[in-house]
């Protein structure tokens, strides 16, 4: 055992380098042998040499560890969400597996049964009353079976800071916001049952943003005539840009814990440019900003410091925090974009926007956009885990994340680091060896030649031609010489992939819940919390990757050797996808979303709070 624990990553690299013929009978053979999963069907012909196989090699360990010496020994967690690799305990993705199953099934056994259950869980966690109507919420959540019906603190983290702004102020920034540029404003007035449209300032031909408002606003047509009078101002676009300043959000949120509200004149002036501005001042992001890649933009050449200890995600949202991980900033198309970032907003604005990121005070709904049923792709070819013939990681996309030219670092975005990263044959990737169990320490990570994984592991290309750059100044060209840009992939090509991976594209990605609805393992990279960020978990549900990619390479090895888990969650993410992403479930997320809105933004708060029956005591709060 311990022999295959040291060589694992050079068998995974052989067992998919052979795809027919001769050597994928070898390949078979091996995998018998070994009692390892099937090899890829790839079109290379010899990635690793046999002498590799043939020849263990002599491994110096490290402070004299050796992988049989003694019991594995315990990881670090660290508070921004990370899990630092500790080469004498076990591998990780066992332990992160274990873990998430475990908190998964405890929120699932303590969810409330009852509206006064409710009642009680949401006074505990937000030490307030729950919103007028909240009764009816709850009939409708009943009616359609709605599962966690506590789990919804991702409106909290929206709503929070409005809750420590003077309502006039709040009152006042919505009417100065409904002058704005690129504004779809939503109101439902005493007199209508229903929520309308009632003013655009979109430029141009609004139709395709209008419909985008739209499916929105369709989610409620069951609920609508129960809502009380509100008015809101969504953005049509894919980004957020309501940035916070960091003094005004940290005034703002004190005032709600207290129970009190700031005005606006109070608030500090803005003047300083960034994207750190929204971050307290002893944050990572404060203190050691990375620096900005430089303009022009060069191609990006991967570089993993190789000596680092290895990372995994332990919380998924603590990790899409940039003031915690401040390279986010210079290595994601959303800040990347600003360069060195934008002025914050002078005050709380609340406006609902597609997505957000923790740096921003938008307000999240959920967006219908690329919902699909199992059926759907059942139909369009979709199969069982079974008949996944290709166990490299896929991805199809294209060249979006922010706009390519000479003064954007336009190589250094999460999309173009991808296709450059997995389609390089210069360079190493550290990998760490793949135990057949937890019981085995996983020791040191392995270098491997990128020329030898990628071809075996990643099936990673843009498609179509290069868009979003600069054709006159010469960025399209550019794109195209460097990348190879392939055709699409049909529902059926896709279909035959174990492993898809998601990223960002110039906002949130609309694709997950396709994704997640088929039978793949799904690896996700985002840097945007959404409506069910809460009511989701990974590894149990999906692979959780870093926007760096540096633990990417780590959970392909892992699941290409245990296939047997990588099954079970790609069965548990479609399960989950079909049991708690129905339309059913964004419509009581957004039911509640504008409940509570319409509570926030009355100037008589406490008269739209629900005053029904609560068991919960002063000790409690």
């Amino acid at each position: 055992m311990a022999l295959r624990t040291k060589r694992s990553v050079w068998r995974l690299l052989f067992r998919s380098a052979f795809s027919l013929g001769f050597l994928w009978l070898a390949a078979i053979t091996l995998h018998r042998l070994s009692f390892g999963s099937p090899p890829t069907h790839v079109r290379v012909f010899s990635v690793v040499d046999m002498s590799v196989l043939q020849q263990p090699q002599q491994h110096q360990y490290r402070n004299g560890y050796h992988p049989w010496n003694s019991a594995p020994e315990e990881h670090t967690y660290t508070p921004d969400g990370l899990l630092i690799v500790n080469p004498n305990g076990p591998h990780p993705i066992f332990e992160l597996i274990r873990n998430a199953e475990n908190e998964w099934n405890a929120k699932l056994q303590r969810a409330s049964k009852t509206l006064e259950e409710a009642v009680v869980e949401y006074e505990r966690r937000y030490k307030r009353p729950p919103p007028l109507g909240f009764d009816k919420w709850w009939d409708y959540v009943v009616k359609h079976d709605v599962l966690l019906p506590d789990e919804y603190d991702e409106i909290y983290y929206d709503l929070e800071p409005y809750w420590g702004l003077h309502p006039e102020d709040l009152a006042a920034s919505e009417r100065e916001l409904e002058e704005r540029d690129d504004i779809i404003v939503v109101a439902k007035t005493p007199e209508s049952d229903k929520l309308e449209i009632v003013r655009t300032t979109v430029k141009g031909n609004p139709t395709a943003f209008l419909v985008r408002i739209s499916d929105i606003l369709n989610l409620l047509e069951e609920v609508e005539h129960d809502l009380p009078p509100l008015r809101m101002s969504f953005s049509p676009h894919d980004n957020p840009n309501m940035l916070s300043d960091w003094r005004i959000k940290s005034m703002v949120m004190n005032a709600a814990k207290r129970g009190t509200t700031v005005r606006q004149k109070d608030f500090p002036p803005i003047h300083t440019v960034g994207w750190a501005q929204g971050c307290q001042p002893s944050t990572p992001a404060r203190v050691k900003r990375p620096p900005l890649p430089a303009l022009p933009p060069h191609a990006y050449e991967p570089q993993f410091n190789t000596s680092a200890p290895k990372t995994f995600i332990a919380s998924h949202r603590a990790t899409m925090d940039p003031c915690a991980h401040p390279s986010l900033l210079v290595t994601h198309g959303q800040f990347l974009s600003h360069y060195a970032g934008p002025y914050p907003q002078k005050t709380l604005v609340p406006r609902f926007s597609l997505c957000a990121t923790q740096l921003h005070h938008d307000i999240r709904p959920p967006v219908p956009y690329g919902w699909v049923s199992g059926l759907d792709l059942e139909e369009h070819g979709d199969v069982p885990w079974e008949e996944k013939i290709d166990e490299r990681l896929d991805w199809r996309g294209s060249n979006t994340g922010l706009y390519a030219s000479s003064n954007t670092p336009w190589s250094y975005a999460q999309r173009a680091r991808l296709v450059s990263l997995a389609n390089s044959v210069i360079g190493n990737v550290s990998i760490l060896p793949v135990p057949e169990d937890e019981n085995t320490k996983v020791g040191e990570p392995e270098e491997v030649r990128l020329a030898r994984v990628n071809p075996a592991w990643m099936d990673v290309a843009f498609v179509g031609g290069a868009i979003m750059c600069d054709e006159k100044g010469g960025t399209c060209k550019e794109m195209e010489k460097m990348w190879e840009f392939r055709r699409s992939q049909g529902r059926k090509e896709e279909g035959r992939y174990k492993f898809i991976l998601d990223v960002d594209g110039n906002g949130w990605s609309g694709r997950f819940k396709r994704l997640m609805t088929t039978n793949s393992l799904i690896f996700k990279a985002t840097i945007y919390p959404e409506w069910y960020t809460s009511r989701i978990a990974p590894w149990v549900h999906y692979v959780p990757i870093q926007v760096s990619y540096t633990d990417l390479y780590d959970a392909v090895a892992f699941f290409r050797t245990h296939d047997d888990l990588a099954k079970r969650i790609a069965s548990e993410g479609r399960a989950w996808s079909m049991r708690f992403w129905r339309k059913e479930d964004m419509s009581a997320y957004l039911y509640r979303l504008f409940l509570e809105y319409a509570r926030v933004s009355s100037m008589d708060r406490d008269a739209m709070s629900y005053k029904g029956s609560s068991t919960v005591g002063e000790e409690d709060l």
